[in-house]
């Protein structure tokens, strides 16, 4: 009789309990149900990409005094440079309206003396055509900013147009050497140079600054694969240089991956133009130039 009547209590504490389960599992599913928390609406848009810059140059550069004017194609410069152009790089994040963004340009260009030119000639001294390059110029440059979309205009569910507003600061970092050849008269005491073997070298110690820089982006896509970026910003106000600025345009056809990412080739063309100076007398260092050409490049959209 015990073994019985322990048996059926169990046997209802187990119903009990299995009952109770569903009660709270169903409990749970509906508060699931109703919760507002779920899949984000607008979630985090990435996009990476790589370029290559075909440049082209015009402008001036001064070190340590001397200033050297350039004016050099793309096919001057792929003949003594020893990086094809300039390589970029950007990454910008996105959520909503708001997004920033970090771009990076590299290039490490050299000239012969039929590229450029001695701007205040200095007796017994004039650009070699001996070494393998009369000027070098180096520049890095990293910009970090943030973007907010201002207007937005829906053509089609596959097309739109929108505008975009944008503050950055862009780091400038700069080195200038110019090579001369150096006749044996010339007064080295009155010239901050380095010297060897028959040429005189004016080299600047790293020119670096940073750029406040506002500007306006426009985004016009075609297509789900097409898309045209316009971008125009200045700087520099005489905070870091005296001025700056840039166009960019760039076309892109991209191809949609699984998972809804996207591999985009990318056309366009970019100008980038800067006005700095500093110092006086032998102690002048100054940028001057414009660079532009046709970009192109890849990216990955996730």
């Amino acid at each position: 009789m015990f073994r019985r009547y322990t048996f059926l209590l169990c046997a209802t504490v187990l119903a009990f309990a299995f009952s109770g389960s569903h009660a709270v599992t169903a409990q749970t599913e509906a508060r699931q149900s109703t919760s507002p928390t779920g899949p984000d609406p607008d979630p985090w848009r990435f996009n990476a990409a790589l370029y290559g810059w075909v440049l082209n140059i015009g402008g001036s550069v001064t070190a340590r005094g001397q200033t050297v004017d350039t004016n050099a194609s793309t096919i001057d410069l792929f003949q003594k440079s020893q990086s094809l152009g300039g390589l970029m790089a950007y990454f910008e994040a996105d959520k909503g309206k708001a997004g920033m963004y970090v771009d990076f340009v590299y290039a490490n260009l050299s000239f012969g003396k039929d590229t450029t030119a001695y701007r205040n000639p200095i007796a017994g001294l004039q650009l070699t055509a001996s070494a393998s390059a009369a000027l070098n110029y180096k520049l890095f440059i990293v910009e970090m900013g943030g973007v907010y979309e201002l207007f937005r205009w829906q053509h089609s569910e596959a097309s739109s147009t929108a505008i975009d507003g944008l503050m950055a600061f862009r780091y400038w970092n700069n080195s200038v050497a110019a090579t001369f050849d150096a006749n044996l008269n010339v007064d080295f005491s009155r010239l901050n140079f380095e010297r060897s073997f028959g040429l005189a070298i004016a080299r600047s110690d790293t020119i670096q600054w940073v750029d406040p820089v506002f500007g306006v982006r426009i985004r016009h896509q075609f297509t789900p694969h097409q898309e045209l970026n316009v971008r125009g910003d200045i700087g520099g106000f005489g905070l870091g240089s005296q001025f700056s600025w840039q166009a960019v345009a760039v076309y892109s056809y991209a191809w949609e991956l699984d998972g809804g990412q996207k591999l985009a080739a990318l056309l366009g063309f970019r100008a980038l133009g800067v006005n700095y100076s500093q110092g006086s007398g032998l102690n002048a260092v100054g940028i001057n130039e414009t660079l532009y050409g046709p970009i192109i490049g890849v990216s990955y959209r996730f």
